[in-house]
């Protein structure tokens, strides 16, 4: 949209931008086609676009094939842009990024997500859109000057910070141009910038407990002229030592440390497992026949390697809202790593008996204790992985302690758009927890 066909355009709607809501629209169609191009977008791909205005950035992006959720705070501007794209892959919703419950992009994941972010807003819609088990792949954001430079910052820069550290853990930062306030109507106080946000994928960075850095970064900025080993003497007992294990200098200052080095003096704080718990090649598990009468007891690399008939359990933990606890299961893990599955699961050792078994599996990878009941029980076949399975329920809040070498996040998520999500992704879950949702569903409707 030409600068003219702008101010006409928000004459019509009776929309007078706002300054509290970021409301600069862009004018500069050459720019907007290069940020849409710099999103890689494909056809077929799905965009979730923060504050789209009046459809600079989305009119390209649906010319390049993309199917588009936008999300606009101001009710005239998102029934300006339903008319206007009336007939095109967009769905607009009228409502704050801020409130959006970002679990809905689940089912139609990898997300790629656009926005021109106001400044009041950047950094909680970053955390909120590019949390841990986050669906989005990539993010393309224009921002204000200060704050770009805040995420993009290299250690011993002015720029470097909490924000800096703690987006950086999670996510790749690009840095891709300065953008003038001259292409934007109003024109900001503040010149901008495009930058691009790519989640890492697991394994980039050491294994580390995030709520330890967390704690750790933000003690240690908490004042900056400050050596780093005298704010953190409450968390970090033997500086020195530390220091040393990090290759720091004992005199360092928080923005002097590296984003690896501050995982390194997480990790020297409380040592992360080994990837290796969980998955012993030569644990026992009882073999079992077409009845789940007990033959044997094998290691688990010949029980899993011969496909022979075992014991396992599953759980599914409820919060108040009725919603399902899901684990996102480690990479490290020897079957289905990466994928979804049920809020606890294991193998039934030697020796034990399910229930006995459920109750280890929810204190071991949860961290929490409640009442277990059983739902139904799952025939062996090669859906389960030649696991009968018992199927339990309980309900907890929290908090969860999860061993980081089984599980990379837990998340809670309403029934309906757990269903929604197998429906059009259902690669993204374990094959046994999907039998135990089916054998869940028919109790349900049973019972209903």
């Amino acid at each position: 949209m030409k600068l003219s066909e702008i101010n006409q355009t928000l004459r019509d709607i009776r929309v007078t931008p706002v300054k509290t809501l970021g409301q600069n629209f862009l004018h500069d169609q050459n720019l907007a086609t290069w940020i849409v191009q710099q999103a890689a977008i494909s056809p077929g791909d799905f965009v979730c676009e923060i504050g789209p205005g009046l459809g600079a950035i989305t009119e390209p992006a649906l010319d390049a094939g993309a199917r588009i959720l936008a999300i606009e705070k101001d009710a005239r501007l998102a029934e300006f842009l339903r008319e206007k794209f009336s007939g095109r892959a967009l769905e607009v919703i009228h409502g704050d990024a801020l409130e959006f419950d970002v679990r809905r992009l689940f089912p139609y994941g990898p997300v790629k997500l656009l926005g021109n972010l106001p400044y009041y807003a950047a950094t909680p819609l970053l955390g909120r859109f590019l949390e841990v088990s986050t669906p989005i792949s990539s993010a393309l954001f224009m921002l204000q000057m200060e704050v770009a430079a805040r995420l993009s910052a290299a250690p011993g820069s002015k720029a470097y910070g909490v924000l800096t550290l703690l987006v950086q853990s999670q996510s790749r930062i690009d840095f891709l141009r300065a953008i003038p306030a001259t292409v934007f109507v109003p024109e900001p106080e503040v010149d901008s910038a495009l930058v691009r946000i790519t989640p890492r994928a697991p394994g980039e960075l050491p294994e580390h407990d995030r709520e330890i850095f967390r704690s750790l970064v933000r003690c240690g900025f908490s004042q900056r002229r400050k050596q780093v080993g005298k704010l953190l003497k409450n968390l970090v007992a033997d500086w020195p030592a530390a220091a040393a294990e990090i290759g720091a200098p004992g005199q360092a200052r928080a923005e002097e440390l590296s984003l690896d080095q501050w995982i390194a003096l997480s990790n020297f704080v409380r040592p992360p497992v080994a990837p290796e718990t969980g998955n012993d090649p030569a644990e026992l598990f009882p073999v079992v026949d077409e009845n789940d009468e007990v033959l044997d007891a094998k290691p688990r690399a010949e029980v899993h390697g011969d496909n022979l008939r075992h014991r396992a359990v599953h759980l599914f933990i409820f919060n108040r809202a009725g919603e399902l606890l899901l684990q996102k299961r480690s990479r490290h893990k020897d079957r289905n790593p990466g994928v979804w599955d049920s809020s606890a699961a294991g193998h039934v050792e030697a020796g034990e008996e399910y229930d006995d078994t459920a109750v280890r599996e929810l204190r071991e990878e949860l961290g929490v204790e409640t009442k277990l009941e059983r739902v139904a029980k799952i025939p062996a076949s090669a859906q389960t992985g030649e696991e009968f399975i018992w199927l339990y329920r309980g309900a907890s809040e929290g908090k969860f302690r999860v061993p980081a070498s089984e599980i990379d996040a837990v998340q809670f998520f309403p029934l309906e758009l757990i269903a929604e999500w197998l429906e059009e992704r259902p690669r993204d879950f374990a094959p046994g927890f999907v039998e135990c949702w089916r054998a869940f569903r028919e109790q349900t409707e049973t019972r209903a």
